[in-house]
């Protein structure tokens, strides 16, 4: 078993990740850093990109339940978007289960009130974030997705994001933390 650090850019958001990859002769594993208290960027697509948060009702639901899962597993969330067929996360660990627990829930449950078979595709992207300016930078990218997908024209016009949090001091359906205050 070899362990390297390669690169790799996120097929939705163009994010460049380096990832500790460990190989063996079967398969190809991705080791995950977690539960050392890092800040988390997650973003996972809807199965083959397709839209299946393109309704209000799709994201009320996700983000209903985004909330109920971040009161069970007791973590922060500093910021989000929700997008047609992908979802952006900013947030801290659960206090005693993993954070991939928490995010397995979150997207089984929310599986549940679908009629698709496929919901969502198996993995999810998980970027550390270990400093200021990365947190910022983060933030400011989770913001302006639907603007740069043309969904919107300025972030704070989007119902399914925390930029109304941030720009306009709105609280929505989501528990947040400012990441000012982080």
């Amino acid at each position: 078993m070899d362990n390297l650090l390669k690169s790799h850019r996120c097929p939705i958001c163009g994010i460049l990740n380096f990832i500790s990859v460990t190989l063996t002769a079967m398969s190809i594993g991705l080791k995950r850093y977690q539960q050392n208290g890092d800040l988390h960027a997650i973003n996972f697509c809807c199965f083959r990109k397709r839209p299946i948060l393109g309704t209000t009702q799709a994201r009320d639901k996700f983000l209903e339940i985004l909330e109920q899962t971040r009161e069970k597993y007791r973590f922060q969330i500093l910021g989000f978007v929700i997008m047609p067929d992908h979802v952006h996360l900013l947030l801290t660990e659960p206090d005693e289960k993993p954070l991939s627990t928490a995010l397995q829930v979150l997207k089984q449950r929310f599986s549940r009130t679908r009629t698709e078979t496929e919901v969502w595709e198996e993995r999810y992207y998980d970027f550390n974030i270990y400093t200021r300016h990365k947190h910022i930078e983060k933030i400011n990218y989770i913001h302006h997705n639907p603007v740069k997908r043309g969904l919107v024209t300025e972030p704070d016009q989007g119902s399914w994001s925390s930029a109304r949090f941030y720009l306009r001091d709105e609280s929505g359906p989501v528990g947040l933390t400012n990441l000012l205050e982080f």
